[in-house]
Order: C-alpha cells, then structure tokens, then sequence
C-alpha cells in the first residue's frame, strides 16, 4: 500500500492563515476591550471604592450634610431646586471623570513602557486604531458600571426628581468622562516617560475643573474671570445635561445641543488625535 501525503500544499496554508487572521481583524476592537475589562478584575475593589467612594462622601458631606444647614433652595436658571438635587447629577459626571482619569493614563503608559503589551496586540493581526478603540471601550464600560451604581445610589436617596427621565444622566456622565478621557489617552499614549505629568494632571486640571465647574453652585454665581473654566470643562456641561434630565433644569434647546456638542466634539478631536499616537508608537 502506497502512503499518501497529507501535507496542506502552500496555498492551503496561506489560505488557512489568512481565514485566521479575518477574525482578529473584523472584531480586533473588542478583544482589546475584552482583555482591559479581564484585567480590572485584579483591581476589582480599588475600582468599586475609588469610583464612587470619593463622589459619595462629597454627597453625604456636603449635598446632605450641609444641605442640611442650608435652609434657601438653590437658584438654578431661574428654577428653585434643593442643593441635594443640585448637586447629585454633577457629582455623578465627576464618578466618571474619575474613572477616565486612573483608566486613560498610567494602563496606556504600561501598555507601551512597563508591560509593553500593546507590542503584542500589534504583532497580531489587530491594528493599531483597534487598539485604541479597545482602550477607550474598556474604560467605557468601567465608567457605565460606575455612573450606573452612583445614579442608583442619588436616586435612594432622593435626588432624582424626574426619574423617567433621569437615566438620560448616566450615558451623560459617560459621555464628559470620554470627553475628558479620550484625550487624555492620547496625552499618556505620547509620553515616553513618567515624570509625574499625571500627577499634575489630577493637580492643575481635574481639581480646578471639579471645583470650578458648577459642581457645587450655578457657575453663574462665580466671578467673570473664573467662569472660563466651567465653559471649557467637559464636567460642567456633562453636568447640566443630568440637570436637565434628573429635575427638568431650563436650559434652552440652544444650549442643550452646544452641551452636547462640546463633548462630541471633544471625543471627536481625542480619538483622532490617539490614533494617530498610537499608529506612530506602535510602528517602531
């Protein structure tokens, strides 16, 4: 009996190996999500407590605590409202923001520097703007979980007055924190060594936004020269799409689409900008 070969010819294989490499190329995306979502499973709780921890004291301190000393409801466009519900959609932006700012920097410095992982994702068939889109889908759905649990947390306790309505709250803290973190991927993306830039970060821009932008009192109420800060904030104009969808805040129509269209714009501008860093970086 004679014996065949079973030998695939060269056609077969290189047929086989690109039928392979379709797969990782169409959902390329989503395996990176998959892997940053597996990998904040080592960090689960530091997740659970640093998203809504640093929000909920702020809302048990000052939104019920010192609300409780404030006797004059707040003035909001006119709209007399408690400071409980004034301040609860904004502190549910801040949770996201919060998540952009710990997902958006030092994992995309330790994709490309400390465990270079991201040289492996692109010695596969993955692209690099899949990549960056598994990155950003990621903290996304680290920022949904969270804004999700705060929005149930502010609607216990009654600062939710249009319910029907006030979920529209939470895809609008997603929104500012991809506003903020977008950007801010692409910043780290850019730097080839930690010298404490993130750090000043959290410093000189995420604090002056959360205390400037209308977080605790209307941004009208501050003084001309301080307000800049609140208008180029993706917080401020996160928070008064919640305001307008948790309590009914007057905001015109006008405005409600320049709110939402500063933070598409943002996302926009970041996302070109990162894939553009992340191409460049990783084709060295």
């Amino acid at each position: 009996m004679s014996a065949t070969s079973t030998h695939p010819t060269l056609d077969e294989l290189r047929a086989e190996a690109l039928e392979w490499g379709r797969k990782p190329r169409r959902r390329g995306s989503w395996y990176v999500t998959e892997h940053m979502v597996r990998a904040m499973r080592a960090y689960g709780w530091t997740i659970i407590v640093g998203a809504l921890g640093q929000p909920i004291m702020y809302l048990l301190g000052l939104a019920v605590g010192l609300a409780a000393l404030i006797q004059a409801p707040i003035v909001d466009h006119g709209q007399e409202v408690s400071y409980l519900v004034f301040v609860a959609p904004a502190l549910l932006v801040t949770a996201a923001i919060a998540v952009a700012s710990e997902e958006m920097t030092y994992p995309v410095m330790a994709g490309f520097k400390w465990r270079r992982y991201f040289y492996g994702f692109n010695a596969s068939p993955l692209g690099s703007p899949q990549i960056a889109n598994g990155v950003i889908a990621g903290a996304a759905a680290r920022m949904f979980v969270a804004v999700a649990a705060y929005y149930l947390f502010i609607w216990i306790f009654g600062a939710v007055p249009s319910p029907s309505t006030g979920w529209i709250a939470i895809f609008a803290g997603v929104a500012a924190g991809l506003a903020f973190g977008i950007p801010l991927m692409a910043y780290a993306g850019s730097i080839e060594d930690d010298k404490g830039q993130f750090a000043l970060v959290q410093r000189f821009l995420f604090m002056p936004m959360f205390l400037f932008s209308g977080t605790f009192y209307p941004l009208e109420t501050l003084p001309g020269w301080l307000q800049w800060i609140g208008w180029i904030s993706p917080l401020w104009h996160g928070a008064q799409i919640g305001r307008v969808a948790t309590y009914g805040a007057d905001v015109d129509a006008g405005m409600l689409t320049v709110h939402v269209a500063y933070l598409l714009v943002l996302c926009v501008v970041g996302y070109l900008w990162g894939r553009r860093v992340f191409t460049e970086r990783l084709a060295k």
